[in-house]
């Protein structure tokens, strides 16, 4: 038996895959062919679609909807009120509304998606990627970079912890907690061992 806690006004569809330690609070709503991974915590008023996969430790914060074809890595936060789509070309009068409709969004390992922002469907946000609150992100996101806007553009870099980097002339930066990472272009940022 999984050892998980679902608040009494939320529904958990029959069939969903929920791991120990989560947390799905009022008024929230899994499909029954949704994935969740261990000790997520989703907020207040969050929709899980079928075929949805969320990995372990995701924080999705008060009104938040994750459309088929979502899926969060481990580590993956999303802010309050950020939207995810799933179609391309919506119509109300020619639906596309089959899974061969939807577009796969891959959120990795580690990326952080402030409130309000946008992610149109069909894009990468890669490791420790963040994006700021309000952005509409429309393009892949690099491991590490920060992007705002609308439409949503580069405007530095960010290690794994949350610090901005910073880096010297040789294209090296070192977060709060020790970490070392390397600019090694204009477009790639590594964290070092």
């Amino acid at each position: 038996m999984a050892d998980y806690f679902v608040h009494p006004t939320a529904i958990v569809d029959e069939g969903a895959e929920i791991g120990n330690g989560s947390k799905i609070w009022h008024f929230s709503h899994v499909s029954g062919k949704a994935k969740i991974g261990e000790r997520c915590n989703l907020g207040q008023n969050v929709y899980v679609a079928n075929q949805v996969v969320i990995g372990n430790f995701c924080k999705i914060q008060n009104n938040v909807s994750l459309y088929e074809g979502v899926v969060l890595e481990d580590y993956v936060f999303c802010g309050p009120s950020m939207v995810f789509t799933n179609i391309k070309t919506p119509r109300c009068e020619y639906p596309r509304n089959t899974s061969a409709d939807y577009k796969t969004t891959l959120i990795k390992r580690g990326a952080s998606i402030g409130a309000n922002a946008t992610i149109v469907c069909g894009i990468t946000l890669h490791d420790c990627a963040f994006v700021a609150a309000g952005a509409v992100v429309t393009k892949d996101v690099l491991p590490y970079q920060m992007v705002a806007g609308v439409p949503a553009r580069p405007i530095g870099w960010m290690s794994a912890y949350g610090d901005v980097l910073q880096f010297d002339a040789l294209g090296y930066a070192v977060d709060s907690i020790g970490a070392k990472y390397q600019k090694l272009s204009e477009t790639e940022v590594i964290q070092l061992p």
